[in-house]
């Protein structure tokens, strides 16, 4: 067996996150990983797309999270991207949205699915997940910028979504959801933060390495395609 690749699917740039995409991607190649989607929300979208820097040995996927409280809406706006995008998650946080991104076979990952007095998912979102292939995410900024009680609600959380991701086998993703270069973590310690969470050491190397690439390859065409407006980074372009 080679050696793993890593992929962080969830990274906020300019002007949703603090750092312009260059930058994010010469650290997250420093810090070990093959490549890294630049994920913005949807109403914080650049004026135009970034020229995406790429090597053979690390690339940069265009996605998108989708902000969107009105599920009609939402499906016009997955239809909108979908085939614009290699990664498409849907920023979660209420029954209906849970639902609707869960039931949507177009979606890729489902992040920040808990609500108010509720982890998020159900037995019945969690079998929806499982039989469209959509991803629940599991984002690390949240943990590192909280304390006390909202973190250990946080934790209650992701292990009560754990539970039923094993039951229904749903797959999972491990992301940053970094806004910023100091939310970037190696896949070490994102592997390590992981199993403090609750996930078994196969399941957290899974996240960050199989389920990303099985995403990235069932978006995009097949061997030989290369990306319009792609950069050849030289060895060193760090920042």
């Amino acid at each position: 067996m080679g050696k793993p690749k890593f992929y962080d699917l969830c990274i906020h740039a300019v002007p949703d996150g603090e750092n312009v995409a260059e930058q994010l991607a010469a650290l997250s190649r420093y810090l070990g990983y093959s490549g890294i989607a630049l994920t913005n929300h949807s109403d914080k979208l650049p004026l135009s797309q970034p020229v995406l820097p790429s090597t053979n040995e690390f690339e940069i996927f265009r996605g998108v999270e989708l902000a969107e409280e009105n599920p009609s809406k939402l499906h016009g706006l997955i239809g909108k991207f979908r085939k614009s995008v290699d990664v498409l998650i849907v920023h979660g946080g209420s029954e209906t949205v849970n639902r609707a991104a869960l039931e949507n076979p177009r979606v890729d990952i489902l992040n920040h699915p808990a609500f108010a007095k509720s982890s998020g998912l159900n037995q019945v979102l969690a079998k929806a997940a499982a039989d469209n292939d959509v991803a629940i995410g599991l984002t690390i900024r949240p943990l590192l910028h909280s304390r006390g009680p909202r973190r250990v609600r946080l934790l209650s959380d992701l292990r009560a979504n754990l539970d039923l991701a094993r039951k229904y086998d749903v797959p999972l993703v491990l992301s940053s959801d970094a806004m910023s270069c100091f939310d970037l973590r190696s896949p070490m310690e994102i592997l390590a933060l992981a199993e403090v969470c609750g996930l078994e050491e196969d399941e957290a190397l899974e996240a960050i390495t199989i389920v990303p690439e099985r995403i990235i390859s069932r978006n995009r065409p097949g061997p030989g395609y290369i990306r319009e407006g792609i950069e050849v980074l030289e060895e060193g372009d760090y920042f």
